[in-house]
């Protein structure tokens, strides 16, 4: 009676010890999956461009060169027509994260700068030029900066790069929406996100 009763505590004690482990590496697995997926979501939203827009513009060039104790002078002028076609990306393959396994939280710790494009198609119109003032490769490339500058300031201040923000939010809370459907935390450095309205703090 006693073996019998001794073996049935072994079997117990077996039959507890395999359930332990096997659930153990279970939760582990069920972990590196979840984790293997959070990383490909990420992997997913990494190459983007979240806004593009089309710009015309009109640019009068004038320049005037004096001579001879400024008794003569001589100009150049053009109207210049530009247009130009300006995306707004950001690269999150640059998006630094860290995943905690054991809490089951997903942290980021930055978010890249938006990268702004822009490809100007510039024709030059009613171009006269004076012998001793023509105009050469210094002028073209001084206009081309000037208009690259002007509007790089321009579509900073309109809602292309507004709506580039709002484009990256949307997709980072694809995120939220993952990682809580598998009841993980996300935070973005020390904050926790708690809603998709949290997101929207991100970039202020």
């Amino acid at each position: 009676m006693k073996k019998f009763l001794l073996g049935v505590v072994v079997a117990l004690v077996c039959l507890l010890g395999y359930q332990y482990f096997k659930n153990e590496w279970q939760e582990k697995e069920d972990l590196l999956e979840a984790s293997n997926l959070i990383e490909q979501e990420i992997k997913n939203v990494s190459k983007l461009v979240v806004s593009e827009g089309s710009y015309a513009k009109i640019y009068n060039y004038e320049n005037k060169e004096s001579f001879v104790f400024k008794f003569l002078s001589a100009r150049k002028k053009a109207l210049i027509l530009v247009n130009a076609k300006a995306t707004v990306s950001y690269d999150l393959r640059a998006l630094t994260y860290h995943i905690d396994q054991e809490n089951k939280t997903l942290t980021i710790t930055s978010i890249p700068e938006p990268e702004l494009s822009i490809n100007p198609d510039i024709k030059y119109y009613d171009v006269t030029q004076d012998y001793l003032n023509q105009f050469d490769e210094k002028d073209y490339n001084k206009i081309k900066t000037r208009i690259n500058t002007d509007l790089k300031k321009q579509i900073n201040n309109s809602v292309l790069v507004k709506n580039a923000e709002n484009r990256l939010i949307s997709e980072l809370q694809k995120l939220f929406v993952l990682t809580n459907s598998m009841g993980w935390t996300i935070k973005y450095n020390q904050e926790q996100l708690n809603s998709q309205e949290d997101f929207k703090s991100i970039k202020d």
